[in-house]
C-alpha cells in the first residue's frame, strides 16, 4: 500500500511539473510571429529623436545585411519612447539616454514574467553650437548653468528640441542646472533637433544645444554644409592639462574630458531570438559598433585610442 501510494504522489508530481514546462515553452513563444528571426520580419522600434542619424544608418547597413528584415524607427521625445514601451504592444525596443530604473524593471517583470534587456551600445555628447557670426564660443558648466536659470539678462537665448520630455532637456535639468527650474523667459524650444539647428543658423543672439551625432561627423554633407552656417563652441575642461577649453571630439567623449556626455541604450522587450535581439546585438558588437565609430561617437567597444607623435624628419642611417 505504501509503494501504491508514493508511486501516485510520484505520478501526480511529474505531471505537475511537465504542466509547468510546457507553460514555460508556450510563454516564451506565444507572441513570436512565424518569420520572426534574427535574419527575417518586421519589427516596430522607437528611438530618441536626438540619434536619428546614427540610428539610421545603422538600420540601412543591417537591413541591406538581411534583406528579409524591415525595422520601421518611428522618432520621438525620449519619455514617448518610454510610453511606448509600457503601452504599445507592437513596440519590442526602444533606443534611448538612459537603462530601466529598479522600479521600471520590477514592474516589467511583475506585467511580462521576465525583465526587458538592456545594455549600453555608445557614448554620445551634447554639443553647444552658436551662429557663425557669433564671437562668444567658450562655455563653462557654471556659466550654462546662469544662462539657463536667467541669471545672465535675457539677451540671449538657449534652443532645446523642445521643452518637455526630451533626453536633452532632462540632460541640461540632471546635469547642469542640477534640479534648479529653467528660466522660460530665457529658453526657447521648437520641434526636433533639426530645427534647432535651423533656428541658430538664423539667430545671432541664441545658443543651441543638440546630440553631436547632428553636427559632429565631418563625413556627412548635410553636416559640413550645416557647419559653414554655425559654428560648435567650446565647453570647460575641468581635467586637461593641455587646453583648458575642448570641443565635443570621439576622443574627448571617450576619455570623458568633455564634460556633457551621456549614454545611448537599447531597451528590448522580447524573450526569444528575434529580430529585436538580431539587431540589439548588431549595434553592441563589432559592426554595429565601427559605424558608431565612423559617425563619430564613442563605442563601448574598445578601439585603441592612442595618442601618435609623428617625427617631421627621419634619422639619417
Amino acid at each position: 500500500m505504501k509503494h501504491k501510494k508514493y508511486s501516485s504522489v510520484l505520478q501526480k508530481l511529474l505531471c505537475f511539473l511537465l504542466v509547468l514546462l510546457l507553460n514555460a515553452c508556450n510563454n516564451e513563444g506565444k507572441n513570436k510571429p512565424a518569420d520572426d528571426t534574427p535574419t527575417s520580419g518586421t519589427i516596430h522600434i522607437s528611438v530618441d529623436e536626438s540619434f536619428k542619424p546614427i540610428i539610421d544608418e545603422q538600420i540601412k547597413v543591417y537591413e541591406a545585411s538581411y534583406p528579409g528584415t524591415r525595422i520601421i524607427a518611428h522618432y520621438k521625445p525620449e519619455a514617448e519612447c518610454f510610453r511606448d514601451l509600457y503601452s504599445d504592444t507592437a513596440n519590442r525596443m526602444i533606443i534611448v539616454t538612459r537603462g530601466l530604473n529598479t522600479k521600471e524593471d520590477r514592474f516589467y517583470n511583475d506585467s511580462l514574467s521576465y525583465s526587458p534587456v538592456s545594455d549600453k551600445i555608445a557614448s554620445d555628447a551634447i554639443s553647444i553650437v552658436v551662429n557663425k557670426n557669433s564671437n562668444d564660443t567658450l562655455f563653462t558648466i557654471e556659466g550654462l548653468k546662469k544662462l539657463l536659470a536667467g541669471e545672465m539678462g535675457k539677451n540671449r537665448s538657449v534652443v532645446f528640441d523642445g521643452l518637455n520630455a526630451t533626453s536633452t532637456v532632462r540632460f541640461a535639468i540632471d546635469s547642469i542646472l542640477k534640479g534648479q527650474k529653467f528660466d522660460t523667459a530665457v529658453v526657447k524650444a521648437v520641434k526636433n533637433s533639426q530645427e534647432v539647428l535651423d533656428y541658430i543658423a538664423n539667430s545671432q543672439d541664441a545658443i543651441g544645444l543638440v546630440g553631436i551625432s547632428w553636427i559632429g561627423n565631418p563625413e556627412d554633407t548635410a553636416q559640413v554644409n550645416m557647419l559653414k552656417k554655425v559654428k560648435i563652441g567650446y565647453v570647460q575642461c575641468s581635467i586637461c592639462k593641455d587646453s583648458p577649453y575642448i570641443k565635443p571630439t570621439q576622443y574627448s567623449i571617450q576619455t570623458r574630458r568633455y564634460p556633457l556626455v551621456r549614454g545611448l541604450y537599447y531597451i528590448l522587450k522580447e524573450n526569444y531570438s528575434g529580430l529585436g535581439s538580431g539587431f540589439a546585438s548588431f549595434m553592441k558588437y563589432e559592426r554595429g559598433q565601427l559605424i558608431f565609430r565612423r559617425a563619430y561617437l564613442a563605442p563601448v567597444m574598445d578601439f585603441d585610442i592612442r595618442n601618435v607623435k609623428v617625427n617631421e624628419k627621419l634619422k639619417k642611417e
